[in-house]
């Protein structure tokens, strides 16, 4: 807990024990009504359900900087937690932590007083974060009827109510899930939906837990249309809640590729990948780029909209996270001729790629070995001569004597070996810029 200097209304001044006497702050424990009749609150369980909240230095223990639950006096003055100060004698220290003097008395006296305050201070707080948690349900289920019966842009407003409140509180999520609002809200999408309403239900439901009625809802041909024609003209907010959404809807073992299977998806997500100035857009596309490339009826369409180019453009600009992924697809790509195909007519692949191995992570190597070793196996000769050239061999060599798995080491080796044998033995060694102690 971080602590606040507190005064009357949270002003500038400490809060000290006198203060808070002198103005009537101290006071009896307090119940909530969720419990039983009179049900005492529990101080370290608030405490710890409160834990985010700034606390009056005056409750925190010196020694574990945390609230104090059982505060005890010494000799000198200075309060501790009972437990830290009886550990810090046990370590054979009988000096004040705060202070250092030499303590003529080794005994704690409870500190009932600040104890009192402090269950006082806890247990206002704790009511008071109830109390706007249940206004949270409340003002839910008031949206949720308003929805049902208003249109146009009176329904434009309360969704985004809806999804400001959803996406603030947890106890809105399921205030919503538990109350049929995920059935209600798909319900909103359908042929005659504006896209400022599909938009926002979007927003919402990326932000629910959605089970399998819900997903079976959400993937009839009208909706996932409209999804992605939302995907391919909103904000890049919607752009991201849309891919968000479809990777939910095929997260499933039973999910389908027809419902990724629209061109106008894998358009709309190339778009998004390629816009440079949104690194967040670019992961969140190449995430559902990577699942749809998972089905394998899907390849085809995705190397036919130019996917292969444009990633391997793309690489040297990448993040670490998103390298990661868009190594992955092409590699998944690489896997089938017509992907292959397309990564040897790239001019840059090769080399692009080869500047990649030892680069990022052990994976970005494998996968880097892995797209070149597809791409060799097409043209072995041709590719041999421009990888040696862009420095394969001497990057292989180190891949080789790292301290990486035995599968890179081995494909490593026979990379290495088509090179040998696919080049003239001049061109070869002079690019592997081999030193004395290597060879």
């Amino acid at each position: 807990m971080r602590m606040h200097q507190m005064g009357n209304g949270g002003g500038g001044q400490v809060m000290d024990l006198e203060t808070a006497v002198k103005d009537g702050i101290l006071g009896g424990g307090l119940v909530v009504n969720g419990g039983g009749a009179g049900e005492k609150l529990d101080l370290g369980k608030m405490i710890e359900e409160l834990d985010s909240i700034e606390t009056p230095p005056v409750f925190i223990c010196p020694i574990s900087l945390e609230p104090m639950q059982d505060p005890v006096t010494l000799c000198t003055g200075q309060t501790y937690e009972r437990s830290n100060i009886l550990k810090w004698f046990s370590l054979g220290h009988f000096t004040c932590p705060t202070t250092m003097q030499e303590l003529w008395d080794d005994s704690v006296t409870p500190n009932s007083t600040l104890y009192q305050l402090s269950y006082s201070w806890f247990s206002q707080k704790y009511v008071a974060m109830k109390k706007r948690s249940e206004d949270v349900q409340g003002r839910v289920l008031e949206i949720l009827e308003k929805l049902k019966k208003v249109k146009g842009q009176a329904r434009v407003h309360s969704l985004r109510e809806l999804k400001q409140v959803v996406i603030t509180h947890d106890s809105a999520k399921k205030t919503v899930v538990e109350n049929g609002g995920v059935s209600f809200l798909s319900g909103l999408l359908g042929n005659f939906t504006t896209h400022a309403v599909g938009s926002d239900v979007i927003g919402i439901l990326v932000n629910l837990e959605l089970n399998s009625d819900a997903i079976s809802n959400l993937i009839q041909p009208t909706k996932i249309s409209l999804i992605v024609d939302i995907l391919n003209e909103g904000s890049i907010d919607t752009k991201m809640n849309c891919t968000k959404l479809i990777e939910m809807l095929i997260e499933g073992k039973d999910s389908k590729a027809e419902v990724v299977s629209s061109l106008s998806l894998l358009v709309g997500l190339l778009r998004l990948v390629k816009d440079k100035r949104y690194p967040n857009g670019v992961l969140s596309g190449l995430r559902l780029l990577k699942k749809i490339c998972s089905y394998e009826g899907l390849r085809s369409s995705v190397v036919s909209i130019g996917v292969v180019p444009q990633l391997v453009e793309m690489l040297p600009t990448l993040n670490a996270e998103s390298l990661e992924l868009a190594l992955h697809i092409l590699e998944v790509l690489s896997s089938f001729p017509k992907g292959r195909l397309a990564l040897k007519e790239c001019p840059n692949t090769i080399p692009i790629v080869v500047k990649l191995l030892m680069k990022i992570s052990k994976n970005c190597t494998h996968l880097a070995l892995s797209i070149l070793w597809a791409i060799f196996e097409l043209a072995p000769e041709e590719c041999a001569a421009l990888a040696v050239d862009a420095g394969l061999a001497a990057k292989l060599l180190l891949v080789i004597q790292s301290g990486c798995n035995p599968l890179l080491k081995q494909r490593s080796a026979e990379l290495l070996k088509l090179c040998s044998l696919n080049c003239t033995d001049t061109i070869f060694n002079s690019k592997c810029k081999l030193t004395i102690a290597i060879r």
